[in-house]
């Protein structure tokens, strides 16, 4: 339906008008005034204008809202449908994933302490360097349904299926079912969140928190209510435990838009905003007093903290440290490994051809510091568009800036209290804010980081594109549609071009498609009637389909390791390589069904496999709280997952946790607490599991020297295993063992 051209205004939006604290609400195609399919006003109306309909919840959960169309609920159960395949197909073939998180998980389904703090042991030696959040309902679902890969991975592919969902009902509130299934399909088909909402790495839980925040706050805008700002900190809070500060990064967009937009008094907005902030604080903070108050002896070590305080761990090594660099953050386009140049070596002295690749992937010799960036390519504004990453998420960038851009100007002379403004204003300050920070961050990097802009990006393309489509019959709407579809289609040509043998036609079908829909675009009579529905499915494929089929090549791809991507190789970078799962099995464990967990795990452990003897000896370990103690998390990780036993890992995730000190150490192998030790030869020579976790600055190689001088290694499927409980000299060790 043509819709009325506001004569009073420059503005293209109709319902964006230029005086009034109430702008006229324009008729929808089903030509009820205001109805924009769930009874609250259409785009452009004030946020708060409109009533939720009286009726049956059963009756719309099953057939929709009363003005829906007959279409939108079987594509919404669809787009779920098929979000589920995405996530879920094959889901057993990547093992335990990141070892790292999967030795946290098995421990958490042994110990509730463990499950609590978020321990990688069951003996609860050391935590992970993050906060538990996102071990929980997989540690849970394993003690339901038995630890395997996919009693771990399935909570957080349904996780993702939610995340789809609350993104179509955070637009679909304000816009309709058609901008919600677009921003649905567009996270959903996000290569990185593709691949984080199929693994066990913390960035699966935060897209879903996020979005749910994103939901509460929408929410919150609609009447400027206490209640739901109460609810979108508490999502905030529980962000802040998946992955401490990245999961406040969304806060400057969420402040902004309700200041300006929320539709009640300057001083409320503020005082709702603090409270707000202390839903976040109480969310978050149990968990941080509970570790601040519990005796430090009775509890694991903080992973990642230099002071064993989890406030150390959220605002230094997971906080500053990442944008700043330090603070245990490692730098450098290459790598950056601590005593790299000497792993690389002990590597080559094993295996020569497979040195090679894992050079050629760390785009270097190995073992350089320098300024930032780490897997992601250097710190800068083209990190995020750069072989490494460009596939990873930047597909619908260029398209969404100009949809962002569009929009601002044309609503800016609606009210303050604008929703079409405040819908982008939400999205796009989220999508540019954690853009920026990820570009330029100086610590560590990895490029699955980028899955926390996602949901901007699809919030942003679905307000966007139903915004000027809704508004088609006007020229500036028809042009400014036009620009962002042919934008989109060019970078992803550009994208599809890094893979030139990986399904080349498929360059030329999004080049056609995103030609024929810009074109058609242009013309006015070509948007009515069933031209309007071809224009729109070609700029559907121009606009989705080379992100779509990243996702769905990364779904048939076995993932594992520290190190995953999604999509193809690309040219130049490391794409689809799954995190070195394919170089072979560096500090790999034995997967569920056979298949082996390759990677480097969750912090470069140690090389090979670990093997069946080893295995058996540790499983034979019993009475001892931890059948081992070995130098890094990654080596402990493999270790309890192909042994069903505790390790202890010396130094943590970076090796350089000072934990423990060389006296603890002495004081728990005196104790009987710890059986073997698994590291350096008497020869000098660097043991498998004294790899790339064991790095100068930790207490590794304190200890290490320490058990070299008073114990003899026995070599067991080539790795130099100490037993701690048959010293070499009499005086040097107290009783052997002892239960605990």
């Amino acid at each position: 339906m043509t819709q009325p051209e506001d004569t009073s205004s420059a503005t293209v939006l109709p319902s964006a008008a230029v005086s009034g604290d109430a702008p006229a609400v324009p008729a929808t195609r089903d030509g009820r005034d205001g109805d924009h399919g769930d009874h609250a006003a259409a785009p452009g109306a004030p946020v708060g204008a409109g009533d939720p309909p009286p009726g049956s919840r059963w009756r719309r959960a099953v057939r929709g809202r009363p003005a829906d169309p007959v279409w939108a609920r079987p594509a919404l159960v669809g787009l779920l449908a098929a979000a589920a395949v995405l996530y879920i197909w094959d889901l057993g073939a990547s093992g335990y994933a990141n070892s790292f998180y999967a030795a946290a998980v098995q421990a958490g389904t042994k110990s509730w302490k463990a499950l609590l703090f978020g321990s990688l042991d069951s003996g609860n030696f050391i935590t992970v360097d993050k906060p538990p959040a996102s071990l929980w309902a997989m540690a849970l679902s394993g003690r339901i349904f038995g630890f395997s890969s996919w009693s771990m991975l399935v909570p957080q592919a349904l996780g993702g299926v939610a995340a789809v969902g609350l993104m179509f009902a955070a637009v679909r509130r304000w816009f309709g079912p058609v901008a919600g299934l677009l921003a649905g399909s567009a996270l959903a088909l996000t290569p990185v969140a593709a691949l984080m909402l199929r693994f066990d790495n913390p960035d699966g839980l935060l897209t879903f928190v996020l979005v749910l925040a994103g939901y509460c706050l929408v929410r919150a805008l609609e009447e400027a209510s206490t209640k739901w700002m109460a609810a979108t900190g508490a999502a905030l809070g529980l962000a802040f435990l998946t992955k401490t500060l990245q999961g406040f990064l969304v806060l400057p967009a969420f402040a902004l838009v309700y200041l300006i937009a929320a539709p009640t008094g300057w001083w409320r907005r503020v005082w709702q905003l603090l409270a707000g902030g202390l839903a976040i604080v109480v969310a978050a903070g149990w968990w941080v007093a509970t570790v601040e108050l519990w005796p430090k002896g009775s509890r694991p070590y903080i992973g990642g903290s230099t002071d064993n305080s989890a406030l150390g761990l959220a605002f230094g090594y997971n906080g500053v440290g990442r944008i700043f660099g330090g603070d245990g953050n490692r730098g450098g386009g290459g790598g950056g490994f601590g005593g790299g140049r000497a792993n690389l070596s002990e590597l080559a002295r094993r295996d020569p051809q497979l040195t090679e690749r894992v050079q050629a992937a760390l785009g270097g010799r190995g073992g350089r510091g320098g300024g930032g960036g780490g897997f992601g390519g250097g710190a800068g504004w083209e990190r995020l568009f750069g072989d490494q990453i460009g596939g990873q998420v930047s597909w619908l960038i260029p398209g969404a800036l100009i949809l962002l851009l569009s929009g601002l100007w044309v609503t800016r002379r609606a009210p303050r209290t604008d929703r079409t403004r405040a819908a982008l204003l939400l999205w796009g300050a989220w999508m540019i804010v954690t853009s920026i920070v990820l570009s330029f961050a100086q610590g560590t990097f990895h490029p699955y980081y980028t899955a926390s802009i996602a949901p901007g990006i699809a919030g942003l393309v679905g307000v966007g594109t139903w915004t000027l489509w809704d508004t088609r019959q006007q020229w500036t709407s028809r042009l400014l549609l036009a620009a962002a579809v042919a934008a989109t289609g060019a970078w992803s040509f550009t994208l599809l071009d890094r893979t030139p043998s990986w399904y080349p036609w498929l360059r030329v079908v999004v080049t056609v498609a995103a030609v024929a829909a810009t074109a058609a675009l242009l013309i006015r009579r070509a948007l009515v009637g069933r031209m309007a529905i071809a224009v729109a499915v070609c700029g559907t494929v121009a606009v989705l389909g080379g992100p779509a089929a990243f996702a769905a090549v990364t779904a048939t791809i076995p993932q594992s390791g520290g190190q995953p991507t999604a999509g193809p190789v690309v040219r130049g970078g490391r794409g689809g390589n799954s995190g070195f799962g394919r170089l072979g099995a560096f500090g790999g464990s034995a997967a569920a069904g056979g298949r082996r967990a390759g990677g480097f795990g969750g912090g470069f452990g140690g090389f090979g496999a670990t093997n069946a003897r080893l295995a058996s000896l540790l499983k034979a370990s019993h009475g001892y709280r931890w059948a081992a103690a070995v130098q890094g998390s990654s080596a402990a990780a493999s270790l309890e997952l192909a042994s069903d036993t505790s390790v202890m890992a010396i130094g943590g995730f970076t090796g350089r946790d000072p934990a423990p000190t060389l006296t603890q150490f002495e004081n728990d192998v005196h104790a009987g607490r710890v059986h073997y030790f698994i590291g350096a030869s008497q020869t000098g020579g660097a043991s498998g599991f004294g790899g790339f976790g064991g790095r100068s600055g930790g207490p590794g190689g304190t200890i290490s020297t320490w058990v070299q001088q008073h114990y003899k290694a026995t070599t067991i499927g080539g790795e130099a295993v100490y037993d701690l409980t048959a010293p070499a000299t009499a005086s040097s060790a107290g009783p052997a063992r002892s239960s605990t």
